[in-house]
């Protein structure tokens, strides 16, 4: 029973987002007491129910300057948080106890994230904002309000299963040599390809990625781009996620992929799978499959990297279609056929591959996100930027980004923006600051950008309102006063955020602004394709399997039942696979036991974040039969553990912990840096369930051994950065 609700200080509703047990509450509240009586509209009914808390937090916060964020109904029955972002309020209502306080406040960070991440610097106007939200035309008011209610749906869906959602940490999919291919062919077959085609539109590639289901694959950025933040790569997952939901296949795919000894033990056999026929044609295997012998088919280069998966060896594909074989002697086909040696019998036709590539998804139309970059050490925040996302198969998308070629206008609107919020602080401040407002060094740096600003691109409107500032902030005979300067000062403002929303948001892809041409998208879609065929099952399976508890792992640390391992300095993690009673099986089975340690475990997270909030960078505890403990630690760039400071305390009003609501282990890296300014700090941190049997001071000792490995693993793995 849940409902998220954005509105203005009038109570004017501009957004919600419902669950069928609230809409069901309300239609058991406002509905009809006579037989002929129509049932209230949605949003009239949550009108009606949240009107007197709007109000009464607004009078407060302009009587007292303060108001409240949370509170609970009578007999605990509704959980109710509140925050103003800017001029609008942002309401979360829980109503079955299965989110507490902290929960609702992140839904509502998430929420405002996904806000700038679609508008952009539109965000900082109220009224604007009301008007991207809330637009005239009732029928792009449904569309605007239904993609933002499916994209918390999703989000809710991937925090409750995904556990790099529930931790806010990219995963990346580990396995070299098909993240070597994915980089590789992102790089000469997409992002240059794009950059060196006429046919662009002026559009500029900056970033290509691959994903599997919401695993990373591969990354590539240009060399002119600016790293993407682990919060933006994450916030383009679920974009992804929300477009192309993942379906779970791996129960099929299990009965193809499933490592021998696994299927020894289960007593099952491989059938094969009717989605399957068409996508793995090209990957055959030797006819003496053994559990302990590793054919010529079934080599893995980096076999020492990949120390932690599973006993299930890596099987490298056979070549493409076309290629010439290094095998010798007859391969069997998953379906049992015999695969012909002579290359010249096992040439493709075009029509064949149409067949290969028609089960990928319909391409959805590009969109306009906005991004924050880093230009010349300076940052940049909601730069724009178009989102291609270009479906592979289902299961495995490429999403590529390209850069405006006004995205220099954006640079300038943002640069004054800022300098505007900054005065406008200090005029807030009364008449001691418009004294000292012509000898501020602030106001001469803004003046001359701003006049630049106006004699080369600025409109009527924009020219009057400036030189109305001017003649009043700076006469020396008649001084306008801090009120006449404060509201000239956001009217300025909100004309610049106005032009903002002119040339990025009016002019988006599919609205009349620059894209690139259908047919170049599809060519860099078909290339990839190409370059990825014979990994595709792998890759789906290998998604669901990424990292398991081998036998030598569980001999190394005995007790371990599950880890969840963080990298903060590059936003990455690590983690087995955890099962739930619907999805595929991991090393706990499905049913009962997977849910109940996916229980135990999404309930550490949420403890963890609560007492690191606190000021707590250490927490044991037992829990049942299991001891759960957290560590966070920073290190220098050789490995070596730094000496943990006092993490600061924050209030419950801060942005909670987390990088999709406030970004908080950004800010931790800087904070600590600060006292190490000569070598570059890295932050991790470790969360792990074991057995209550395993002593306290033997499972301390294994998580610092357990961290050790892991950083070394995935630091192999990961070919590209993120920051």
């Amino acid at each position: 029973m849940k409902c998220v609700l954005v509105a203005t200080e009038g109570a004017e509703i501009l957004f919600y987002w419902t669950d069928e047990e609230f809409e069901e509450s309300l239609r058991l509240k406002f509905g009809p007491e006579g037989e002929g009586e129509e049932l209230p509209a949605l949003e009239d009914q949550l009108s009606t129910l949240l009107a007197p808390i709007i109000i009464s937090s607004t009078t407060m916060l302009e009587k007292l300057s303060d108001t409240y964020t949370c509170f609970s109904t009578e007999n605990g029955n509704y959980l109710y948080a509140l925050h103003l972002f800017g001029e609008c309020l942002f309401i979360a209502i829980n109503g079955d106890h299965t989110e507490d306080e902290g929960d609702l406040r992140q839904k509502l960070r998430v929420l405002q994230f996904l806000f700038k991440l679609h508008f952009g610097l539109v965000t900082m106007d109220g009224q604007l904002l009301r008007k991207e939200l809330r637009p005239p035309d009732l029928a792009q008011r449904v569309r605007v309000w239904e993609h933002f209610q499916s994209l918390l749906w999703t989000y809710s869906r991937l925090r409750e299963q995904e556990q790099c959602f529930a931790v806010e940490a990219v995963e990346r999919l580990i396995h070299p040599q098909p993240c070597e291919l994915g980089v590789e062919a992102l790089e000469r077959h997409v992002v240059q390809a794009v950059n060196c085609s006429p046919a662009r539109a002026g559009e500029e590639a900056l970033h290509a990625f691959l994903l599997v289901h919401s695993k990373l694959l591969a990354l590539y950025s240009s060399h002119s781009a600016s790293s993407l933040r682990p919060a933006d790569l994450l916030a383009l997952i679920l974009l992804v996620q929300d477009l192309y939901p993942s379906e779970s296949t791996a129960e099929d795919d299990y009965q193809v992929w499933a490592a021998p000894w696994e299927r020894e033990l289960s007593g099952r056999q491989p059938e094969p799978s009717p989605r399957r026929l068409r996508g793995s044609q090209s990957i055959a295997l030797q006819q003496d499959w053994n559990p302990r012998f590793s054919g010529p088919t079934r080599t893995s280069a980096r076999t020492g990297t990949d120390s932690f998966s599973l006993p299930e060896e890596y099987f490298t594909p056979a070549p493409s279609p076309g290629e010439q074989s290094s095998g010798s002697g007859s391969s069997i086909w998953l379906d049992g056929e015999i695969l012909p040696t002579d290359a010249s019998s096992i040439q493709v036709g075009e029509d064949t591959l149409q067949m290969l590539f028609s089960d990928s998804p319909a391409p959805s139309c590009p969109r306009r996100i906005f991004l924050d970059v880093s230009v010349k050490e300076s940052y940049c925040p909601m730069v724009p930027h178009t989102m291609y996302c270009l479906p592979l198969w289902p299961g495995i998308n490429m999403v590529l980004l390209t850069k405006t070629p006004s995205a220099t206008l954006a640079l300038v609107l943002n640069q004054l923006l800022d300098g505007f919020s900054l005065l406008e602080n200090k005029l807030k401040k009364g008449q001691e600051a418009r004294s000292s407002l012509r000898s501020h060094p602030l106001i001469g740096d803004l003046r001359q950008r701003m006049d630049k600003f106006v004699k080369n691109r600025g409109g009527q409107e924009v020219q009057s309102t400036w030189q109305e500032f001017k003649t009043k902030a700076f006469s020396r005979s008649e001084p306008g006063s801090s009120r006449e300067l404060l509201q000239l000062c956001r009217k300025v403002r909100r004309q610049l955020c106005a032009l903002y929303r002119l040339s990025f948001l009016s002019a988006a892809p599919g609205l009349g602004g620059p894209q690139l041409p259908q047919h170049l998208q599809d060519q860099v879609q078909m290339l990839m394709q190409e370059k990825l065929m014979d990994w595709k099952d792998f890759l789906l399976v290998k998604s669901r399997r990424n990292v398991t508890l081998t036998c030598s792992l569980l001999e190394d640390f005995p007790g371990l039942v599950h880890f969840i391992y963080v990298d903060r300095t590059t936003g990455q993690m690590m983690a087995p696979f955890l099962g739930s009673s619907e999805g595929p099986s991991a090393e706990l089975g499905k049913g009962p036991m997977a849910a109940f340690i996916r229980t135990k475990v999404w309930a550490l997270i949420r403890r963890a974040r609560r007492y690191l909030q606190k000021g707590y960078t250490t927490l044991l505890f037992r829990d049942g039969d299991f001891y759960c403990s957290y560590f966070l630690w920073f290190q220098n760039e050789m490995g070596y553990k730094l000496q943990i400071p006092e993490v600061p305390v924050l209030s419950d009003d801060t942005p909670p912990v987390g990088v999709l609501g406030g970004d908080y282990y950004r800010k931790l890296l800087r904070y600590y840096s600060k006292d190490h300014p000569a070598e570059a700090v890295r932050c991790h941190e470790l969360l792990a369930l074991h057995l209550s049997v395993i002593p306290t001071d033997v499972l301390v000792q294994q998580a610092g051994e357990l961290a050790g490995k892991l950083a070394q693993r995935l630091w192999e793995a990961s070919h590209v950065p993120l920051l």
